[in-house]
């Protein structure tokens, strides 16, 4: 095979992985059959809630790049910013979930002002993102790595948020783990 044909083939798994992920399913049932790949790469991006805790697993690939180190780069890169996707939606759930409690409950609120601090929220939790695994697979050359975040990890950097809506933070500290759980159960 080519470059080409490899580059090809490359973005053909990406799109896949993405628009499996893109559709909402909690757990991704893979069409991909890597053989002697490992379970996470099949899977692809999800929430995970299992005796490890609640977490947030990005997958990302690259073809191969001439450079290895630049090619485990990029695919730790990817596998991030799957988690950054993620945690985005299940933070616009949490959003919307709390406005509709504070409006049901006859308190305005300030949207822009809610939005801005999950959006903060998120940014801050992305830094506790760490890359736990690497696979190759050695027909095509292509990198795969996992990165997750832990709630747990979401948790900790919510007690030391000083400026935050005090009823939001409670919300999110009250209700976060049960809207991750039915994120999950998602099918």
């Amino acid at each position: 095979m080519n470059k080409l044909q490899l580059l090809k083939q490359g973005l053909l798994i990406s799109l896949v992985i993405g628009l499996a992920a893109c559709g909402g399913k909690t757990q991704v049932e893979s069409d991909l059959g890597i053989r002697g790949g490992p379970e996470w790469v099949n899977e692809g991006t999800q929430y995970l809630n299992d005796r490890d805790g609640r977490l947030f697993h990005g997958v990302g690939h690259t073809p191969p790049m001439g450079d290895k180190s630049l090619q485990i780069a990029t695919a730790d890169n990817r596998a991030r910013a799957e988690v950054a996707r993620i945690l985005s939606s299940y933070m616009d759930v949490v959003s919307d979930d709390y406005s509709a409690h504070a409006a049901s409950a006859g308190r305005s609120i300030n949207q822009q002002n809610v939005s801005r601090q999950i959006n903060n929220l998120t940014r801050v939790n992305l830094t506790g993102v760490r890359i736990i695994g690497h696979w190759q697979n050695e027909q095509t050359g292509n990198i795969w790595s996992i990165a997750e975040l832990d709630m747990a990890r979401i948790a900790e950097t919510l007690d030391k948020v000083d400026d935050m809506n005090a009823d939001l933070k409670r919300y999110i500290s009250d209700q976060g783990g049960n809207i991750f759980d039915s994120l999950a159960q998602e099918n």
